[in-house]
């Protein structure tokens, strides 16, 4: 160990300025005193780390310029006496444990000197340091223990990959000791590592599709040149895809079947390639290579699967084209042609696409019909026709049918064959064209139609007679001051017209007399001015003024029409405004189609009065003179009440029955329907037949005639059959009966008889 010995000198203190003013306080003779000043000697203190030999271990020693055999020495600080203690006479320190430099490099302890008799400090505390001396006992170690990296497939040799590194907790400052060196030991035919920890490939051939991952170990250890300890850790490196393959179909040859109706872009199939590259690098192209159909069909590429969608480009028919084959390519156009392997960059294979038939609905020869008439034309009836044929083998007849019409009307008319006719002439005013929906059917075998059918339109344009006369416009009420002055303008009119009107075609206006106080001035723009034409009007001669103009066209024939124009004769003031004008009565007018129906529903009236007035009539006829046989009869039927004996005079109206003997009205007059049902033979026993004979004529009786009152009830009553030896025993004919009995024994009965003896008695 190097020892440095410090030592304490004495300085000689002078006295100042202020000392010599108080110099009566020392010794006469003025001599100035000295004092020596000591100082801690000890040795530079180092300590090597991981010592072998036993403890404790002598660090340094610490001393002082004090000369007291009454000295000792104490150590202060966070690891002093425990790591660290001192021998209290001789200074000399020792570590009790063994140090590891990586833990704690340095130690700081203060040192003290003091008197053992009085604890009182000699000197001053001093601080001091201990330094641990490394020695390479640490291996590196990796930060972590997997490392991951990547790297292009097919890259170039020395392309860097990733950075490992691992750390020597080492001093750095001693040579060798924290330096780290780094070795493939697994994997290095691929990669290399340098000496800061880089990854790099040895190699330019890595393909991604033969082998995507790499797990290689790297080995760090340092003192260069020596077999010292060293530690591992494993790198992962992945690969990344580049486009470097083409695609390849996975079939040589395809078949589709598809019906020949499908639709123009729909999906026919799906050829399959294989691409193994990642799906970022699939961008496979279709193209045809031989054939003569790509007019006919388009493969497009899903971008999602790769895969090739085969569409129509137009529609199919399989009575022209059963069946179609080509040959298709597939290929990438973004292949990296530096990387690309050898085997051929063309993927061929054989489409076949077979088109199956169906029952096409009827196909029409022209879409859409447009034909021309004139209006109002009564000689034309047919307008010409439609055609339409079945596309399929079986070529059946088509029959056409009307569907839909604009305007909506009868006004064009279909035939079966496709005729299109006229029932009546068209009117250009109604309605400038005319739409038809026309559809086709084909008749099936049976005479059936089809349920399949196609559809025209047809469109009739009418063009335009000269059948309407112009019509008088203005936009408001004329009016004209009495004191008007000759010239002055009272309105601008002018004329519209239902026809068509060409360009050329103008209006020509014309007072219909000159005996007036109004003329007409042409503008020649379709309008002219109504001036007055002496001035002054008198208005207690005439306040209202109707003015014939004549308008007329210049069509072919040319057609005019008289239009009557009313002129309000006004009271202005000095400024020619109006103050005062006659209110015009207004004009009441009731149209043709108004009167047409009010004429209908006065007749309609006036029937069902005549209506109701003869049902009353008949009525009447069939009620008779006061009350009938069957009046009777449906009273007697409807009642269903016991009643409560011959005194009960207040449940039924016996005042008919009385009727009927004071009236005079015998029963036999209305011959009972019963009558015309003969009774049997006593010996004939058939009664069950007999009464379902009697209920059979009954009921022909009430469905044939309609005026019969129901007689039902009182009919089962009036006829009791031949089974019964007692025949009838319904007193309801007796007033009809030719019997003699006299019943005036009934008024012997007593008041309970009364009733049934004014029935059956005679009269008074």
């Amino acid at each position: 160990h190097l020892i440095l010995l410090f030592s304490l000198f004495l300085a000689p203190a002078f006295a100042d300025k202020e000392s010599q003013k108080t110099n009566q306080n020392f010794s006469s003779n003025n001599a100035s005193h000295k004092r020596l000043k000591r100082d801690w000697i000890w040795n530079q203190m180092h300590i090597k780390e991981e010592i072998d030999t036993p403890l404790p271990h002598h660090v340094g020693k610490i001393t002082s310029s004090v000369r007291n055999n009454n000295a000792k020495y104490i150590i202060e600080g966070e690891y002093a006496n425990t790591i660290f203690k001192v021998e209290e006479t001789s200074g000399d320190v020792y570590a009790f444990e063994r140090l590891d430099r990586e833990k704690k490099a340095e130690y700081e302890l203060t040192a003290l000197i003091i008197d053992r008799r009085n604890n009182q400090s000699l000197e001053p505390p001093s601080k001091f340091i201990i330094k641990v001396y490394d020695i390479n006992d640490n291996v590196p170690v990796f930060v972590q223990k997997v490392f991951n990296g990547s790297v292009p497939e097919m890259s170039p040799v020395g392309t860097s990959v990733t950075k490992v590194t691992a750390v020597d907790a080492d001093d750095p400052t001693v040579t060798g000791h924290a330096t780290v060196t780094y070795q493939v030991i697994k994997g290095d035919e691929y990669f290399t590592v340098d000496d800061s920890g880089v990854i790099s490939t040895t190699r330019a051939d890595l393909d991604r599709e033969n082998q995507s991952t790499y797990e290689i170990i790297v080995k760090a250890k340092d003192a260069p040149g020596s077999s010292g300890d060293s530690s591992t850790a494993t790198v992962i490196i992945t690969l990344t895809d580049i486009n470097d393959n083409f695609p390849v179909f996975k079939h040589p040859s395809f078949h589709f079947k598809v019906p020949e109706n499908i639709s123009v872009g729909g999906e026919v199939g799906r050829v399959k390639v294989e691409d193994v590259d990642e799906p970022q690098h699939r961008n496979t192209k279709y193209s045809f290579v031989r054939g003569d159909y790509r007019d006919t069909f388009e493969i497009v590429a899903n971008p999602f699967t790769n895969e090739g969608i085969i569409r129509p480009k137009k529609p199919l028919d399989f009575e022209k084209v059963a069946e179609y084959r080509f040959d298709i390519e597939a290929t990438d156009p973004t292949v990296d042609l530096r990387y690309f392997k050898s085997g051929g960059s063309r993927s061929i294979s054989t489409v076949t696409i077979e088109v199956t038939d169906v029952d096409e609905p009827p196909v029409f020869t022209k879409l859409p019909y447009e034909f021309k008439v004139r209006e109002n034309d009564p000689e034309i009836r047919t307008l010409g026709s439609v055609w339409a044929h079945d596309p399929d083998a079986a070529k059946r007849k088509i029959r056409f049918i009307r569907r839909r019409a604009s305007p909506n009307g009868d006004y064009i008319r279909v035939s079966d064959t496709g005729i299109i006719q006229l029932p009546k002439p068209l009117d250009r005013e109604f309605s400038s064209s005319y739409n038809i929906t026309v559809a086709a059917q084909e008749i099936l075998e049976d005479g059936h139609l089809s349920d399949r059918e196609s559809h025209a339109q047809v469109h009739v344009i009418v063009t335009d007679e000269n059948d309407n006369a112009p019509e008088l416009v203005y936009p408001e009420e004329p009016r004209v001051c009495e004191n008007a002055a000759p010239g002055k303008v009272i309105i601008r009119i002018s004329a519209t017209d239902k026809d068509e009107i060409s360009p050329r075609g103008f209006f020509k206006y014309s007072l219909a007399t000159e005996d007036s106080n109004f003329s007409l001035v042409e503008n020649y723009d379709n309008t002219a001015n109504i001036t007055v034409k002496y001035g002054q009007f008198n208005r207690e001669l005439a306040k209202i003024h109707y003015l014939p103009v004549i308008i007329s066209d210049n069509g072919d024939p040319e057609l005019s029409s008289t239009n009557t124009l009313v002129i309000s004769v006004c009271k202005c003031n000095e400024k020619g405004n109006f103050t005062f004008c006659e209110e015009r009565a207004e004009q009441v007018g009731v149209s043709i189609q108004a009167l047409v129906a009010i004429f209908i529903c006065i007749f309609t009236i006036i029937v069902i009065t005549l209506l109701i007035l003869l049902r009353k009539r008949h009525k009447k006829d069939l009620s008779g003179l006061g009350r009938n046989v069957a009046e009777i009869h449906e009273q007697l039927v409807t009642y269903d009440e016991e009643g409560g004996g011959e005194m009960d005079t207040t449940s039924y109206d016996v005042s008919v029955l009385n009727s009927v003997r004071k009236n005079g009205i015998k029963l036999e007059a209305v011959p009972s329907p019963y009558a015309q049902v003969q009774k049997p033979p006593g010996n004939i026993t058939s009664g069950a037949g007999e009464m379902e004979m009697m209920i059979e004529v009954k009921k022909d009786e009430a469905d044939n005639d309609r005026d019969l009152l129901p007689y039902d009830t009182l009919h089962i009553y009036g006829y009791e059959g031949a089974e019964s030896t007692a025949e009838s025993l319904s007193s309801l004919e007796s007033g009809s009966s030719d019997s003699d009995i006299d019943y005036d024994f009934l008024n012997d009965w007593g008041p309970r008889f009364k009733m049934l003896a004014e029935l059956y008695g005679s009269e008074p």
